[in-house]
């Protein structure tokens, strides 16, 4: 294959690419039924033009076979009159016309069939053009579906929705997280304000207490309230000397007495 075959090729096959990118259905039919219409137009002048061709042809026709008929019975009047001559003219002219309306007669048949497929010719495009406007509009609603499709998958594309519903998902979570915090640290305030409270109240107990031993010491007084005695542990050396040193302690307040 030659160079310039090759690069006619390409630039063909460019072309027709091109072409078939810039087609759009729509304005395609539209045109498409605009073209079958003009050829319909034409088509009707064709047979119209022919019909009033074989109306011409027929009424030649038609005349011939009348001068014919005429100079036949011209010629038999002659000869009846005795004139040999005058009815040998007249059967000359009888034979002109004759001829003249057998090849009319041909020339009639042949357009009478042209007429004849003309006509079916004009019945069929007439159908074609009807059948093409009906489907016409299918086809534009189709395209006019498909192009919405596209439009709609090209949209949805373009939205990224695994993305977005990425973000979403992680935008729950961080809620989720926030609340968590916000209800712990709730729990943590509630919590110490519990602490705080049993401290106070815990406190003003012993305060109680310790002002009540102080008001029975400066009475002189001695402490009527014991503890329940528990079971006593087996001494230890360093639990005596605690004993002694509370043994001491007892004295003290005794002396003060």
């Amino acid at each position: 294959m030659g160079l310039f075959d090759r690069v006619s090729r390409v630039v063909r096959s460019n072309l027709n690419a091109a072409v078939s990118a810039a087609e759009d259905p729509e304005k395609i039919l539209d045109q498409a039924i605009v073209d079958m219409q003009e050829d319909l137009v034409q088509m009707r002048q064709a047979v119209a033009s022919a019909i009033a061709s074989q109306k011409r042809v027929q009424q030649q026709y038609e005349r011939a076979q009348n001068e014919a008929n005429t100079w036949q019975q011209r010629a038999q009047l002659a000869l009846q009159k005795g004139d040999e001559e005058l009815a040998r003219q007249a059967l000359l002219r009888k034979k002109t016309q004759a001829e003249t309306a057998v090849a009319l007669k041909a020339q009639l048949d042949s357009q009478s069939a042209t007429v004849d497929q003309l006509k079916r010719n004009l019945i069929g495009l007439e159908s074609k053009l009807s059948e093409a406007k009906t489907k016409k509009d299918m086809l534009k609603a189709r395209a006019s579906a498909a192009k919405a499709n596209e439009q709609l998958q090209n949209t949805t594309s373009r939205m990224n929705t695994s993305s977005a519903m990425a973000a979403f998902e992680r935008m729950e979570e961080k809620v989720l997280q926030m609340e968590a915090k916000s209800q712990a640290a709730a729990e943590l305030a509630g919590a110490d304000l519990e602490s705080q409270f049993a401290s106070l109240e815990a406190g003003g107990d012993v305060d109680l207490e310790l002002a009540a031993m102080k008001t029975q010491m400066q009475l002189g007084g001695t402490t009527t309230e014991q503890l329940p005695a528990a079971e006593a542990p087996t001494a230890a050396p360093e639990s005596a000397e605690v004993d002694a040193e509370l043994e001491a302690l007892r004295q003290q307040i005794d002396q003060l007495d």
